[in-house]
């Protein structure tokens, strides 16, 4: 094996597949990354066994062959190289690393080794914005369940509605609830998965890194059990997560008794400030509406910190209400909210409370009340 290639070329399909790899007791191999060469390009390929990401390279080619290396170790390497040429050579099971006047060998594993990435077989084929798609992706993410005791909510659930042209994304922890709707660009067939939520975060990392001048869209195939999305250079292999997701549409409330217009800016900052004044692991606000007032008036105890109150200016269309919400998953739902206002929907205080960007009805984030 021997080719060269640019060091920003390399660079960034490393920084695409480095997020796959890690230590592996079973086997460490897995945090290697796999080079790929053949006479017409090069592949930078690196799995975890549930998750796969093949990202093509444009190289000089004079040898093809293939050899796994340590994917921290080249990464950091490449990183500090001044050169911009890069010219790569495999010599007795070490890869030589040549750029400008420096020199390096690094030890590495034969690919026989490796494990096999599997190929999506014919399934239904979608293709959505690629922007758009992981703008969306990043707003419900992070409201997945952290355990694996129910597998399924520990995913995203997307719900492809050919019909309506129309992606669907949600996710739940039962304490709180995200969901985010997007125009789906192309797609013939209506079907739910199941997303695992790194492969997720993985998608989300590729599209934020990957750009392709002459393609604004993602193209997306699904078949029974797998997934694979391609992008640019890039290609994401995923598993998907078996089971039925819960019917979540069930807890979204349709009308409610008090709506809030209130200053996202100024709420977020409230938060942080009560939030540091509440019991941790609870991470209780409470919330005073006061309709006739227009004010919501903000308190937290804890019995280490102290308290803290205070009261904001809002618009409020409704009735008074005090309501008890975990103030870091308000954090969480209002750091993807890009609105100057948002809105408050509630019902009553043993309901959930909405939030939503003001004008934008394609969101919307739900949190379940702390019950006394």
């Amino acid at each position: 094996m021997k080719l060269s290639c640019t060091k920003e070329n390399v660079s960034r399909a490393l920084s695409l597949v480095n997020g796959v790899t890690g230590k592996n007791s079973n086997l460490p191999i897995l945090s290697n990354v796999l080079f790929k060469v053949d006479e017409q390009k090069m592949e930078l390929i690196a799995t975890n066994l549930e998750l796969a990401i093949v990202v093509s390279v444009r190289a000089k080619i004079e040898q093809p062959g293939s050899f796994t290396i340590p994917a921290r170790t080249l990464a950091d390497f490449v990183n500090l190289l001044s050169d911009e040429r890069i010219d790569f050579e495999l010599k007795d099971n070490e890869l030589l690393v040549s750029s400008g006047k420096s020199t390096t060998k690094i030890k590495g594993t034969s690919a026989e080794d490796f494990p096999i990435i599997p190929k999506v077989p014919e399934g239904a084929g979608y293709s959505i914005n690629a922007e758009a798609f992981k703008e969306a992706l990043s707003k419900v993410v992070g409201a997945t369940a952290k355990s694996e005791i129910r597998p399924e909510l520990a995913g995203v659930f997307c719900y492809f509605n050919s019909e309506q042209k129309q992606l669907i994304l949600a996710a739940t922890d039962s304490y709180r609830l995200a969901e985010k709707k997007l125009p789906l660009e192309q797609g013939e067939k209506e079907q739910k998965i199941i997303l695992p939520s790194r492969t997720a975060q993985e998608i989300t990392h590729v599209l934020s890194i990957e750009k392709d001048e002459n393609e604004k869209n993602a193209r997306i195939l699904i078949s029974e059990n797998q997934i694979m999305v391609n992008y640019g250079n890039a290609q994401i292999f995923s598993r998907l997560v078996e089971g039925n997701y819960p019917d979540y549409t069930q807890i979204i409330p349709q009308a409610f008794n008090t709506t809030i217009t209130v200053d996202t800016e100024r709420l977020v900052k409230e938060m942080k400030a009560s939030g540091l004044f509440t019991t941790t692991g609870v991470n209780s606000v409470t919330l005073n509406i006061k309709a006739k007032e227009g004010l919501i008036g903000i308190t937290s105890v804890s019995s280490q910190t102290g308290e803290y109150s205070s009261e904001i200016n809002a618009d409020i269309d409704g009735s008074d209400l005090v309501v008890l919400l975990n103030n870091r998953y308000i954090l969480d739902g209002l750091s993807n909210f890009t609105s100057p206002e948002t809105n408050l929907k509630i019902i009553n205080g043993d309901s959930a409370c909405v939030l939503q960007p003001k004008g934008d009805s394609s969101y919307l984030y739900i949190v379940m009340p702390i019950r006394q």
